[in-house]
């Protein structure tokens, strides 16, 4: 089920004290870690009274918007859960439900958010992981980050997108973009950077000849690196490193083409809308929630085919789509991906969810 937002003015949203437990947070980089932190500032902005709860340190101050309790022990914990109105749990966590246990009258609404599929591809379901997913049957509500999550955990709940960070990813018209493909993400098997090494190795021996920028780090850097002389890339295949802010959204606005050849079904693909937001078209695979985050704004192969991601490679190079058109459609599909749209979204399903626990309880009252 998709629950579509409806238009409500900011002043109308009554305040709500919203906590989110959410184990990987900033400093950490990742597509969780930036959803919680874009949803947490923007609903902090709206006038709600927000708290992350994370077991990710930082050497550095905080300067959020939003209060952070880093590792903050169970009795901290269990109090700010009761204090709360809803507690969201950025996927579910054994941790993140034990306070709730223990809440007595006081336990708020929780709201079950999956960004993941609660199983290691290529390896054996653990018993922890179906757990998980029957535990997220009990929640007050469940909201998956696209409609392939929403099937494959069968739970027909809410389906509402990720965010980006739009006040960071943008076009720069100054920038001319005069580089072919980037890359960007950690530099894991997974993510299936080695394919598109051989896919612009096989397109060389077309005698086509693309540059690729390669933004992030990870254990696969050295066999990269290997692979790139093993392939006589050397020439144009370049090692970004990490990257992050308005340097990376530079790099962005300097390539055409953002290539997310990942192996496994991307849940969703938060990578996609930045780099569409920075004016790149994009090929990524088509298995998971991948083409959701896409839409109109790119094309699309089969996972771990190298052969159809150097002929969509190919098919982008030479032969774009009408510059106009894909302008409108990025500008369409992003508009659906705004913190504002997506924050209000997660509120009219937490209120939705309020209200409905609130019938039940008047329903099984006794008349005085």
């Amino acid at each position: 089920m998709t629950v579509q937002p409806c238009i409500t003015s900011e002043k109308a949203l009554s305040p709500m004290r919203l906590v989110v437990y959410s184990p990987y947070f900033h400093p950490r980089l990742g597509g969780l870690e930036t959803v919680v932190q874009v949803l947490a500032s923007e609903w902090a902005r709206i006038g709600h009274q927000v708290t992350v709860i994370t077991d990710t340190p930082n050497a550095e101050p905080d300067a959020f918007s939003f209060h952070v309790l880093r590792r903050p022990g169970f009795l901290a914990t269990l109090a700010a859960y009761r204090a709360a109105d809803a507690v969201i749990l950025a996927n579910i966590s054994l941790w993140g439900l034990l306070p709730l246990l223990f809440c007595g009258s006081r336990r708020p609404l929780w709201i079950a958010t999956h960004h993941i599929w609660y199983e290691n591809p290529g390896h054996p379901v653990r018993p922890l992981d179906r757990l998980k997913k029957v535990l997220a049957r009990f929640a007050d509500s469940n909201i998956s980050v696209s409609h392939a999550v929403d099937k494959f955990l069968n739970l027909q709940g809410s389906v509402i997108p990720n965010p980006y960070d739009r006040s960071l990813f943008r076009r720069l018209p100054e920038i001319v973009k005069d580089r072919e493909l980037v890359f960007l993400g950690r530099l894991v098997s997974d993510k299936g950077c080695d394919l598109l090494l051989d896919a612009i190795a096989l397109l060389r021996e077309q005698e086509v000849s693309l540059s690729l920028s390669i933004i992030g780090s990870g254990p696969e850097k050295c066999a990269l690196e290997a692979q790139v002389q093993h392939l006589h890339l050397d020439a144009q295949v370049r090692f970004e490193g990490n990257q992050s802010g308005e340097d990376l959204v530079r790099l962005l606005n300097q390539h055409r083409i953002l290539v997310v050849p990942s192996r496994w079904n991307e849940p969703f693909g938060i990578v996609a809308l930045e780099g569409i937001a920075c004016g790149c078209i994009v090929v990524g695979s088509n298995g998971g929630g991948l083409p959701e985050a896409i839409g109109q704004c790119g094309r699309t192969f089969a996972n771990g085919d190298v052969n159809a991601l150097a002929a969509n490679l190919l098919l982008a190079i030479n032969h774009p789509s009408n510059k106009a058109t894909i302008s409108e459609s990025a500008n369409n599909h992003l508009a659906v991906h705004t913190p504002e749209r997506i924050a209000q979204w997660y509120i009219e399903v937490i209120k939705a969810a309020i209200k409905q626990k609130t019938t039940i309880l008047r329903c099984t009252l006794p008349d005085s």
